[in-house]
């Protein structure tokens, strides 16, 4: 029962912006949310939206339909939140339809929830929050690293037993690696914004700036006030790669002329609101070789330390030689190998925080919790990474915020970074 134009509704009706693997991944996880519904679907692609809503009947999930416009889905009465899952170059586009159904009294919004990263660089990011702010709609960045299972309990165990006694912790690492992209729009630098960096740093760089900050508390009470970067192409602006890539990709992702980056580190150096320094080490890759996805955080302190690692699985695989089957991503999300010993994510859904991060956004949607992440939460990981950029392009150590940052666009973005050395 939808209370949109009332009180706040028992059961919340979600519609979907973009029907990729993003969506899906989404959808999967709604599969252990109460109170809500998934009831809608947009998509440039008329036949991907119909396939999306399939999906979503599938699961059970709610009796979803494709719309023809994203007007035409804010104006449902049974929609009550936007669940924004669309490619990173049609943020704004998207933000601004949604704005403007609402403005010319079209339909009302509970929320709006944003895949990470809230747009492309800082310009973009203002303009998100500003657009939504403006509509006085309630807002929710989506980053599920920060809700995963073991990043949350292994933080809160620290903090209550080991800072609590020892003293806080002062060192946080974190990492996503994989090998690449599945769709063609995220290796193009222009249209993504950037490489692997602008990809999954946006990741990473929260979650080690969550991990140093007590649970309860603002980010703000750890502050970042210098960052360092590099980025590299490390293997597919590589011949032979750049050639694959393009074979894979199509002719617009052409490596050999318009590389984006395939490996980018970070350090960030916080202070606390209690006088201390903290940092906190990043690192993504789209180069890595392994099983598939593999997402790592550490948290260290005077007397205590956590690990995280998705391929320490409980669950592994051994196929001989003798096995033979098609290619796929029935293990593990990036799936690079179906022979040989291999880790099984049995729920990824749950694993990488997907399922804690839309139950969470729902029940603030429902006006039940204060949500923990939000377009300022999503503007300052912008900030971070757009700094990280600049000190990569720059080769030196920036004081945060850098001169400059609210006009910046990576090199990466314009078309005009090249790897220091194309290897043969």
């Amino acid at each position: 029962m939808s209370g949109k134009n009332g009180s706040a509704p028992r059961r919340l009706g979600v519609g979907f912006i973009g029907s990729g693997f993003n969506a899906r991944f989404h959808m999967q996880a709604f599969r252990a949310v109460r109170d809500a519904d998934v009831l809608g679907v947009w998509s440039p692609n008329a036949k991907n939206a119909a396939s999306a809503a399939t999906l979503a009947n599938g699961y059970d999930i709610g009796v979803a339909k494709p719309y023809k416009s994203i007007g035409d889905m804010v104006a449902d009465p049974a929609i009550d939140a936007i669940w924004l899952t669309g490619p990173n170059h049609a943020r704004i586009e998207n933000v601004e339809e949604i704005v403007d159904a609402v403005e010319r009294g079209r339909g009302t919004l509970r929320g709006i929830a944003c895949e990470k990263p809230l747009a492309r660089n800082v310009a973009e990011a203002k303009q998100v929050a500003s657009l939504v702010k403006r509509a006085g709609i309630a807002h929710g960045y989506l980053e599920n690293q920060v809700f995963a299972p073991q990043v949350e309990t292994g933080r809160a165990l620290l903090w209550a037993r080991g800072a609590a006694t020892t003293g806080r912790p002062y060192l946080a690492r974190a990492a996503e690696e994989h090998s690449g992209p599945h769709m063609p729009w995220f290796w193009r630098g222009e249209l993504q914004g950037g490489g692997v960096l602008n990809d999954m740093m946006c990741h990473s760089a929260l979650v080690v700036r969550h991990l140093l900050t007590k649970p309860g508390a603002p980010l703000a009470t750890v502050k970042p006030v210098r960052v360092t970067a590099h980025i590299a192409s490390l293997k597919w602006s590589r011949p032979q790669y750049a050639k694959t890539l393009k074979k894979t990709m199509g002719r617009d992702v052409d490596y050999a002329k318009a590389p984006a980056e395939d490996f980018a580190s970070t350090t960030i150096e916080f202070e606390t609101d209690d006088g201390h320094t903290v940092i906190g080490e990043a690192s993504t890759s789209w180069s890595f070789v392994g099983a598939g996805l593999r997402l790592s955080a550490e948290l260290l302190g005077p007397e205590y330390s956590m690990s995280w690692n998705t391929l320490d699985t409980g669950l592994k695989l051994f196929f001989s030689r003798a096995v033979r089957g098609k290619e796929g991503e029935d293990l593990v999300e990036k799936q690079n190998a179906e022979m040989g010993l291999m880790p099984v994510v049995a729920n990824e859904a749950a694993a990488y925080g997907y399922e804690n991060e839309d139950r969470h956004f729902v029940r603030v949607f429902l006006g039940k919790e204060q949500p923990l992440l939000t377009f300022d939460d999503g503007l300052d990981v912008v900030k971070m990474l757009m700094a990280a950029y600049q000190s990569a392009e720059q080769g030196r150590t920036l004081e945060f915020p850098p001169r400059g940052l609210d006009k910046f666009v990576p090199a990466v973005a314009r078309g005009a970074w090249k790897p220091p050395v194309v290897q043969a």
